[in-house]
């Protein structure tokens, strides 16, 4: 298998070309810092995965910017803090201010020379278009979670992107399905047979950070520590 079988990337989003874990320590300061034992990033990463996966369980239907929101109230009432329905808000739709990693616009730039490029998100449209601009690529299509009412590792986001792919002449076999995210991408990605390239950007870093644990490794066909690598990777072939 080689990376110039194939002629479109879906992408993850976040985690992968946004900077989704110093945007949600960064965004989670008002209530961390009322702590009184400092907790590691880790903890903090890890206690936001439970909640955001147990959210999107519950709620698949719920927009992402008001699901972020609860996921605060839930940590608050975790760590013995209170935080008011304005303060939660601020939260949820705080996704427009997280970052995009360094190398994410000038890998998306070379890789759009070479492939279609598509977002398979969970998050919702209005956020996604604030990040989108910070990637300063135009996706040849996007899936979020808004759009299928559910929250991956669902295999119904999954099944959405196929058909949606499908209908533009984009066969399975076309696809390579790039992220970071074991628990959420990989992990469907092997339920369907779609060949797979890991974004492996924890990979100074213990854990899962604010993904689940995906409990046994799922395979992966290609793997890169970052959206740089992958795009001189794919110049060079």
């Amino acid at each position: 298998m080689k990376l110039t079988d194939f002629s479109t990337l879906t992408f993850d989003c976040y985690g992968t070309l946004i900077d989704w874990e110093s945007g949600m320590v960064n965004g989670l300061k008002p209530l961390t810092d009322r702590l009184p034992t400092e907790l590691s990033r880790n903890d903090i990463l890890e206690a936001h995965a439970r909640h955001e996966s147990s959210q999107q369980r519950y709620t698949p239907g719920m927009v992402y910017s008001r699901l972020l929101a609860i996921v605060y109230k839930r940590l608050a009432e975790e760590w013995g803090l209170t935080a008011d329905v304005d303060e939660c808000e601020v939260y949820g739709n705080s996704v427009k201010d997280w970052s995009a990693f360094a190398d994410s616009k000038d890998a998306l730039r070379e890789l759009k020379s070479h492939y279609k490029l598509v977002i398979l998100s969970n998050v919702d449209n209005r956020s996604f278009a604030a990040s989108n601009e910070k990637l300063g690529v135009e996706f040849d299509a996007i899936y979020t979670a808004e759009d299928v009412g559910s929250y991956k590792p669902a295999d119904r986001n999954f099944d959405y992107m196929l058909e949606k792919l499908a209908s533009m002449g984009i066969a399975k076999t076309d696809i390579l399905h790039t992220a970071e995210s074991m628990f959420h991408d990989h992990g469907p990605a092997n339920r369907f047979d779609l060949a797979s390239c890991w974004i492996y950007r924890r990979f100074e870093q213990e854990g899962f950070g604010a993904t689940m644990n995906p409990g046994d490794m799922p395979r992966y066909d290609f793997r890169f520590t970052s959206m740089a690598e992958m795009a001189e990777a794919v110049a060079s072939a």
